[in-house]
């Protein structure tokens, strides 16, 4: 049976917390590196949370370099004070064994080159030879030399290889073994040597600043003829770029022409959209006050605020547009009237939108810092509407009005109830 979360933090089993403690224990173990990393936040799209960089040696300049330049890439990035836990499993110092074969020499034996590979594969490597059924059971042959033949390098040169002549002979009289050191494997990245690299933003910086910040260090680290690209989920997030600096103006230039459609009027929905920065402002500032990064889930917030900031102000804007056709105010009389009638609704509605987000903000539990993400923006976010809205939105009216004038709310006066026409109405 799981723990409660208030257990659970209070012991420090949070995500980080986890973390944190399973570093500091493995870090203890000096005969290995060990890395923690966390699952990809999308599930299938990459091995690991964080960024996924990939360093590419273009131009063979070797793999020396190569791990050279990446581990001070990595040694450069855990210093910024946006990146965390970098690091690389990309290592040319694995301990090996050096074949040297004398190839002359295997020709007077009359063994064939080729004959020698194929005896350190099957050896060492083994091979698959058949399958046999028994007792219901389908069972594989491989063959492979024993264990205790090949637990040393010495034991490599008494295996035996049979010539043309079917001689056996040890594969020590043709060939000679040495350790040496090299990488365990040479990945690949667009046909080019990779090594591979993966860290984390610290907490409160977004991703896309994360990929930022590594992006200035790889530019300032790497020599010429190496490279650097992107992987798994960090290049889907690049090569869509900076898409939410498009959408969001795109929000709202569609409230604007909505608005223009219903006002009949390209000026009077200005009065309403010009509160629509001053809102995001408070909750960009609430977000980062709190602590977080500027994720999906704030900037769904984001888009959220929009069309909750123009309804604030339609509120006052429609009932002063209707003073003003119907009674005849003039523009700060009607505004005023407006915001007279209009104020304890925009409260109500608002006191009762903030109070309804509060416990996404505050909450806990599985999923949490999701809820939190897009509460925290709009509980902020319609702090800003409620105050900036009320003080500024008659001020952008009146503002507006004032440069372009009575015609803008030319309209048609609306019928009596008798049926008649007001005198001059018609010809």
């Amino acid at each position: 049976i799981l723990k409660s979360f208030d257990e659970r933090a209070a012991e420090g089993l949070t995500r980080q917390g986890i973390l944190a403690d399973l570093r500091r224990r493995l870090n203890a173990i000096d005969s290995a590196q060990i890395n923690v990393i966390q699952p990809p936040s999308i599930r299938g799209i990459g091995t690991s949370g964080g960024f996924a960089m990939r360093v590419q040696d273009v131009d063979g300049r070797g793999l020396a370099l190569l791990e050279q330049t990446t581990r001070d890439l990595v040694a450069q990035g855990n210093q910024d004070p946006a990146l965390t836990s970098l690091f690389t499993p990309f290592t040319t110092n694995v301990p090996q064994i050096y074949v040297d074969l004398d190839r002359v020499k295997a020709q007077m034996l009359n063994i064939p080159v080729a004959t020698l590979f194929e005896t350190l594969e099957i050896y060492l490597g083994s091979r698959y030879v058949n399958d046999f059924n028994l007792l219901g059971r389908t069972f594989r042959v491989a063959a492979q030399a024993d264990s205790r033949f090949r637990l040393d390098p010495e034991d490599l040169a008494n295996l035996k290889v049979r010539s043309a002549d079917g001689a056996m002979v040890p594969l020590g009289s043709v060939m000679t073994f040495r350790t040496a050191a090299g990488p365990d494997r040479v990945p690949r990245y667009n046909l080019y040597p990779t090594a591979e690299l993966n860290g984390d933003t610290r907490p409160g910086i977004s991703s896309g600043a994360g990929l930022e910040a590594m992006e200035r260090l790889a530019r300032e680290t790497l020599p010429q003829g190496l490279s650097f690209e992107w992987t798994d989920l960090s290049y889907q997030q690049s090569i869509a770029g900076n898409a939410s600096l498009y959408i969001f103006p795109l929000c709202v230039l569609f409230v604007f022409l909505v608005l223009a459609a219903q006002y009949e009027s390209w000026a009077l929905p200005f009065a309403i959209i010009l509160i629509v920065p001053m809102c995001l402002g408070s909750a960009i500032a609430g977000v980062a006050w709190m602590g977080l990064d500027n994720n999906l889930l704030v900037q769904i917030g984001f888009v959220v605020l929009v069309g909750l900031a123009a309804k604030n102000a339609i509120l006052i804007v429609e009932f002063a547009k209707q003073r003003e056709q119907e009674h005849g105010d003039d523009p700060v009389t009607a505004v005023i009237e407006a915001c007279r009638l209009r104020l304890r609704p925009i409260l109500m509605t608002s006191l009762a939108f903030i109070l309804g987000v509060l416990p996404l903000m505050l909450g806990s539990g599985a999923g949490a810092e999701l809820r939190a993400a897009i509460g925290t923006a709009v509980f902020f976010g319609m702090i800003g509407v409620t105050v900036f809205g009320l003080l500024f939105t008659p001020v952008f009216y009146v503002v507006i009005r004032s440069l372009t004038g009575s015609h803008a709310l030319a309209g048609r006066r609306p019928d009596r109830k008798d049926g008649l026409q007001p005198v001059g109405a018609a010809d």
